[in-house]
């Protein structure tokens, strides 16, 4: 049993849209209400609530205070999932002050303010299902699809998936609703394609640079949507600083750049799910680095080109992609020389500047693409044992409310998944990005 995500797409009429603001607007006023129920104890005893009992104190309040008799316009699983978000963003916090947590230290939760903060809320309980191209939530009923829920519909008949949560966010105009699903998966006893490996170079000049155990390179072309994007986007930001703070064209303007941010993060999102599906359906064996992104997004030189890549992205699905497959994602040491070493002789050179995009060593005279000779060392790792081994599952995703999901050793597939058909017309779905840029390949043997 393994945790996994489907997000649709919402096509809501108007009063199924005042609906979702509406809990939206529940949800932020219940995270703050509790955050300063937790302050003001905090200051008396030097403690504060817990989740439970924040969701007790508000049964009582919600009951005695007249100001609050709205709350009966939206489900009571909006306020119960802010509580244990607030309880969970507490515990975290704890945790990175004592050095527990990994990652960047993180501060103390802050208020949400309208219009400041993603809206978003989720329902822990109550009816929740799909059906064609629907999808029904407790208190909103039935709301259409922008695209088809055949495949989790087909799975919840099958009795196979089971939804634990739903979660109904808004990203620039456009609603999604993320179904938190507990799958039965088929461990596969290998992958289609048993021994073979693959080394991939990340890079800013394309996307990420393959060579496999034949000795194929494969450069796939990142759309770089950012950089296409950059100058309409300079212009919808001038044209919303322009307009009068608090005015209706301020808020015209401020959605146009939503949209046009979002697009761009579409197209980099579909071109990284292309590439990693296409890597982890064909090898069994991925080798990756492991980039210090942030270090990275630290140079201004190169913060935006990394940021335009998607480098953490693309090495997150690779981490269950090939699990799913039946294969294995390999980490190779993040100061492992893979740029500066020669792939023909294994000599090392001291330095190599960012600008040098062809390698010439001294030793033995080799001269290549520097990432093509960086993936093929990345390549002859895995063969030398000295790697790190990575199961999907785990940390791939969090669980609902902070529960972490199953650990899932590599091999995971879906029953029913037609991947012989697939494999045999050498086709993969594709998300229907209008991008004309999305996924180029470019094969060399």
């Amino acid at each position: 049993m393994v945790t996994q995500a489907y997000r649709f797409a919402l096509d809501p009429t108007s009063r199924q849209e005042r609906g979702l603001r509406s809990h939206a607007g529940a949800a932020r006023f219940a995270w703050n209400w509790g955050l300063a129920a937790c302050r003001d104890r905090y200051d008396a005893e030097g403690k504060w609530w817990s989740g439970a009992e924040l969701h007790r104190l508000w049964n009582r309040e919600k009951k005695s205070d007249p100001g609050l008799g709205w709350w009966s316009e939206n489900s009571k699983c909006v306020y119960q999932e802010a509580f244990r978000d607030l309880d969970r963003a507490l515990r975290e916090f704890v945790r990175s002050r004592k050095g527990v947590r990994k990652g960047r230290r993180l501060g103390f939760p802050r208020f949400k303010k309208r219009g400041r903060c993603r809206d978003s809320f989720r329902f822990g309980a109550g009816a929740m299902r799909c059906s064609g191209r629907t999808v029904t939530l407790p208190r909103l009923g039935t709301i259409h699809t922008h695209e088809s829920t055949r495949k989790l519909a087909r799975r919840l008949e099958n009795g196979t998936a089971r939804i634990l949560s739903a979660t109904v966010s808004r990203t620039a105009h456009r609603w999604y609703v993320s179904f938190t699903v507990q799958l039965d998966r088929i461990v596969a006893e290998r992958h289609v394609r048993p021994g073979s490996a693959v080394g991939v170079d990340l890079g800013v000049t394309t996307l990420l640079t393959a060579v496999d155990d034949h000795g194929r390179v494969t450069q796939i072309a990142g759309p770089k949507a950012l950089r296409t994007g950059l100058r309409k986007l300079r212009r919808l930001g001038k044209a919303h600083s322009r307009k009068q703070r608090g005015s209706t064209n301020r808020a015209k303007a401020a959605k146009r750049l939503a949209r046009h941010h979002a697009r761009v993060a579409d197209i980099r999102a579909d071109a990284l799910h292309k590439a990693t599906t296409h890597l982890a359906a064909r090898y069994e064996t991925v080798v990756v680095e492991d980039l210090n992104v942030p270090g990275m997004i630290a140079n201004r030189r190169l913060a935006r080109a990394v940021a335009d890549q998607g480098f953490g992205a693309a090495r997150r699905m690779l981490e269950y992609k090939t699990g799913w497959n039946g294969g294995r994602l390999v980490v190779a040491d993040r100061w492992f020389p893979s740029s500066k070493t020669c792939s023909g002789c294994g000599g090392r050179k001291p330095s190599l500047s960012l600008s040098e995009r062809t390698f010439r060593c001294d030793a033995c005279g080799l001269t290549l693409d520097r990432d093509v000779n960086a993936a093929i060392n990345l390549r002859d790792l895995a063969a030398s044992g000295a790697e790190k081994r990575n199961a999907c599952g785990g940390a791939v995703r969090p669980g609902l409310a902070g529960q972490p999901p199953a650990k899932q050793e590599p091999g995971g597939r879906e029953r029913g998944h037609d991947r012989g058909r697939r494999r045999a017309s050498g086709g993969y779905p594709n998300s229907g990005c209008p991008h004309p840029l999305t996924f180029q390949v470019t094969v060399t043997s």
